[in-house]
């Protein structure tokens, strides 16, 4: 891998596999900066960090919600147990046997958040990269109206806090069709899986050729500025299967107020394989795609209801955008005062220490120079 302070070829024996690359200084910073920010902000918020481990048994991490596919996951034989251990893939079903188990007495609803690295076999059609940094809150024990407001305002509170401009958020309802196949719109055993596919795909010919599949057509210009695309999902909704969703939606948009922009897609369900009634997905001005989705959902074996969300690493960097090149670094030539150092250091100074005469401090990035009377600019 070649960067700017190497012009040699790279060799292809340190070439990384398709889908990883090294975070070098500049890009490592900004990194940490976004990730305390984002967890100051859920901290603020009352939510508490835990941080679980890489790898699970596979069995924990598929069974503890609906959807999570293991296909997706790094597997191996773990020879201590010679049971089958699994990467993460996704660090929510991980907060979800937490609370299961080491906090099933806390009080309800907990309040969860967390950071950490997560990698898939296979990359996302839309995302090159199969290593992000995933960061999330996990509201466990409630998805009221009440709960989804306070997930929604901190995922927008946590990216504004790490600098993120023009934030915006879509709707969904991920159990569209199962909830209007029950009654309002039935559909032929084994269509359900047709009609979502054909309206992620938004082909209205296709869903018109599958039995029932025309009634679902007017859900496909249900979408749009919140206000304009709820009204007429409203009008959609003659038999009421869909009131109390919809009373939701507007409840949460109203707490929401005008601090961000809000649309609305019914039956967008990419990136929604567990969410239940209520999903959304955030997005911010310079990032390509989507930085974060959520919503409420299910823990399989404890029953409880949930709601959270995540935001991922990669899209934030390319919402903040460069930020600042770096910070300034303080030269402590050969035979410095080592206490004065110590406090420059205390009062948040960065400081690189000479090793040898020949050290140069305008070579090393440094941008002042330790004299008698204090740091002095090169």
């Amino acid at each position: 891998m070649t960067g700017p302070f190497s012009n040699r070829a790279a060799d292809p024996d340190d070439l990384l596999p398709e889908g990883l690359e090294d975070m070098l200084p500049h890009r490592s910073a900004a990194v940490s900066r976004a990730t305390r920010s984002v967890l100051a902000a859920m901290d603020g918020r009352g939510y508490d960090r835990v941080r679980p481990p890489m790898l699970e048994f596979e069995r924990s991490l598929a069974g503890r919600m609906d959807g999570v596919a293991t296909r997706r996951m790094f597997r191996f034989v773990d020879p201590a147990s010679l049971r089958t251990l699994a990467l993460r893939s996704d660090i929510t079903p991980q907060i979800g046997r937490i609370a299961a188990t080491g906090l099933a007495d806390a009080p309800r609803p907990l309040r969860l958040c967390y950071g950490g690295e997560v990698a898939t076999i296979r990359a996302d059609q839309l995302d090159p990269a199969r290593q992000r940094l995933q960061l999330g809150a996990e509201l466990i024990g409630s998805d009221t109206v009440e709960a989804a407001s306070e997930i929604v305002t901190l995922a927008i509170e946590a990216l504004a806090a790490a600098g993120a401009n023009g934030v915006s958020v879509d709707f969904t309802l991920p159990d569209l069709v199962d909830r209007l196949a029950e009654k309002a719109m039935p559909l032929e055993p084994g269509a359900k899986d047709a009609v979502r596919r054909e309206l992620d795909a938004k082909d209205a010919g296709g869903l018109a050729e599958i039995p029932g599949g025309e009634a679902y057509l007017p859900l496909l210009y249900a979408a749009g500025d919140f206000d304009a695309a709820i009204e007429r999902l409203s009008a959609l909704d003659a038999g009421g299967a869909l009131a109390s969703r919809i009373g939701g939606l507007r409840a949460i948009a109203a707490r929401l107020g005008d601090r961000t922009r809000l649309t609305l897609d019914p039956s967008e369900r990419h990136g929604f394989e567990y969410q239940s009634w209520f999903g959304f997905t955030v997005y911010a001005e310079g990032a390509r795609g989507a930085l974060g989705r959520g919503g409420t959902y299910r823990l399989s074996g404890s029953g409880e209801t949930a709601t959270g969300f995540s935001l991922y690493m990669e899209p934030m960097l390319e919402a903040l955008g460069e930020g600042p090149v770096g910070r300034d670094l303080l030269f402590l030539p050969l035979g410095h005062d080592r206490e004065a150092a110590a406090r420059l250091r205390s009062e948040g100074w960065r400081t690189l220490s000479a090793l040898d005469e020949s050290d140069e401090a305008a070579v090393l990035g440094c941008t002042h120079r330790l004299t008698a009377e204090g740091p002095r600019p090169i």
